[in-house]
């Protein structure tokens, strides 16, 4: 194995509130572009194996289960105009780390927990259970450090009238929700798109993955 370059010299190219592209200059003069949502100060390439143990993904992710006393449970998705794709993505509940959530107790539940309220309608009740499954998934690590942390969340809910986006923020656009059981996610999974056709993110099909495979059953004890 390639000995690991040395931590680099970062130079800010360009920077907007929500991304920013920089230069990555290593001792033996190559050079790497990188795109990311952090300041310099925070980019991941700048920190040794032992702070990336303790630091926080920028945004969190969810396989959100739902179970109603007359039907078999499911797990909540939703369509989402994402901008880069110019279309309608079958996605999952997802969002930024706030500020406000780094403060608390456990920010990535507490996070985890905000963005389900605003994108479903479903708050988390006390008999609810929500965990994480993976503190920090890389999207596209040759190209960006960006991260995403993903749990599990399962509600019971009395009916699904509750399911809202009501509480979307900024930019977010979403369509319609899909409410899918353990077979129509295997369907998905095997076919490799979602049920108009169109591919999906990555973070959607490890979620999907976990449900499809009982993974979130074992959550529950």
């Amino acid at each position: 194995m390639a000995s690991q370059p040395n931590r680099p010299q970062v130079n800010e190219l360009y920077g907007t509130r929500f991304v920013k592209l920089y230069d990555l200059a290593y001792d033996d003069g190559s050079h790497y572009f990188e795109a990311s949502r952090r300041e310099a100060r925070d980019l991941l390439a700048t920190k040794d194996e032992h702070e990336l143990v303790c630091e926080l993904p920028d945004a969190v992710s969810a396989c959100l289960v739902v179970i109603t006393p007359d039907d078999e449970p499911r797990m909540v998705l939703n369509y989402e105009y994402r901008y880069p794709t110019g279309q309608y993505v079958l996605g999952i509940p997802s969002g930024l780390i706030d500020a406000r959530d780094v403060d608390t107790d456990d920010p990535l539940v507490s996070s985890m927990t905000r963005e389900i309220a605003e994108e479903t309608g479903v708050r988390l009740r006390e008999d609810d259970r929500i965990w994480v499954i993976n503190q920090m998934l890389f999207n596209t690590p040759g190209l960006t450090d960006e991260s995403t942390a993903l749990l599990c969340a399962v509600a019971r809910l009395d009916d699904l009238s509750s399911l809202s986006h009501a509480g979307a923020e900024g930019s977010e656009r979403f369509g319609a929700f899909e409410l899918l059981s353990k077979d129509e996610v295997r369907h998905i999974l095997k076919t490799g798109r979602d049920p108009k056709g169109h591919f999906y993110p990555m973070v959607a099909w490890a979620a999907m993955t976990y449900f499809a495979c009982d993974l979130w059953k074992e959550g529950l004890s």
